[in-house]
């Protein structure tokens, strides 16, 4: 999809907004939100016009949510992050602000005064049982969910050795599980 030009979204990202940009590759791009919710909120987004997640391509999904992996991982180690917020506004009911899809990576601390909270409705068994029904009988064709059965592999595969510095990222990570 081409940019639109009225989209201040994509004016950021044909760069005719400045922006900061922490990231940019061909088809993504993340920049700093100037009205952030902490220092070092992030905007990650497609450099293509889509408004909304189900209109995002499968393989750019994949490729928007592994960077806002990594600008999490950078957030946590720059910033001293003690945890991150990263999600989608998908819709204008969501909070959807502009049309473009956006995922958001948001840096947490403790006591920040940020609050993503809601209070948690209890639903009726048979309420649930029906939305169960509605949502399953919309899912059933996309994908392989009930029907896709692994065949176990007839040999094992090599054990992967890591280098050094992949170590080090794996041990960094592992200290930031609770």
């Amino acid at each position: 999809m081409a940019a639109k030009g009225g989209c201040i979204v994509c004016q950021i990202a044909s760069g005719s907004i400045p922006s900061k940009k922490v990231y940019e590759d061909d088809f993504a791009l993340a920049v700093l939100d100037v009205n952030g919710a902490n220092p070092g909120h992030c905007f990650v987004l497609p450099k293509n016009h889509y408004p909304i997640l189900e209109q995002v391509p499968d393989i750019e999904i994949g490729n928007l949510f592994n960077i806002a992996n990594r600008v999490s991982t950078a957030i946590f180690e720059s910033l001293g992050a003690q945890g991150t917020n990263i999600f989608v506004a998908n819709g204008l009911p969501a909070g959807q602000t502009v049309a473009h899809f956006i995922i958001n990576v948001i840096p947490r601390k403790e006591n920040d005064g940020i609050n993503l909270q809601w209070q948690p409705r209890q639903l009726s068994e048979e309420e649930m049982s029906t939305v169960e029904l509605k949502v399953k009988e919309q899912v059933k064709n996309i994908g392989h969910f009930e029907t896709e059965k692994k065949t176990p592999k007839a040999y094992a595969p090599k054990q992967a050795v890591l280098s050094d510095e992949e170590d080090e990222y794996f041990s960094k990570q592992l200290r930031r599980l609770p």
